[in-house]
């Protein structure tokens, strides 16, 4: 498995000392549609995801910079090991979908950034990023019973592998693009 995420509450410390109005799963749903897109791992990450070229590269070890070593590493896992960044199972039920939605958000904006406006995608891909659209445009429910929990699990799973499917539509078939010419 490859290395864990910072814990949530570093990612939003870190989001407020850099004058960040982003919650932590938007700027990590953000992080992760920019690999997924094809978007340049190195460390102005921040800078392109949050589209302002002012913002410094994340200092070594700090929790934002770990975020992002961290996410690349789990989308090259051969494993699928891709975590979301999102509240656990503690926080509330609206809590959990909103940071998700808020995820989604960052994901669909990002992945847009560095993938253009018509990226090539399989028609798997394509369905997958408009269920993700769809998914940034929801709102969070005040709490629900037990099936709610489950439907919010059903759809954490799918975010997780849409997300690496797209990365393998993108960012992937690039690189293999790029090794045959």
């Amino acid at each position: 498995m490859p290395d864990s995420l910072p814990h949530m509450s570093e990612v939003e410390q870190a989001c407020r000392e850099a004058g960040l109005a982003t919650p932590a799963s938007e700027l990590h749903g953000g992080l992760c549609g920019w690999l997924a897109g094809g978007g340049d791992a190195g460390g102005h990450w921040l800078a392109r995801v949050m589209v302002d070229d002012s913002l410094p590269a994340p200092a070594a070890g700090s929790a934002l910079a770990r975020l992002q070593a961290a996410t690349s590493a789990q989308f090259e896992d051969r494993d699928f090991g891709l975590e979301l960044l999102v509240p656990d199972e503690e926080a509330s039920l609206a809590e959990r979908s909103g940071a998700l939605f808020d995820w989604c958000r960052g994901f669909v904006g990002a992945f847009g950034l560095a993938a253009g406006s018509e990226p090539r995608l399989s028609d798997e891909g394509t369905e997958a990023l408009a269920d993700l659209a769809r998914l940034a445009r929801a709102t969070a429910q005040d709490d629900g019973d037990e099936e709610d929990e489950a439907a919010l699990a059903e759809i954490e799973e799918f975010v997780r592998v849409a997300a690496l499917l797209l990365h393998g539509d993108c960012a992937l078939a690039a690189r293999h693009r790029n090794r045959l010419n």
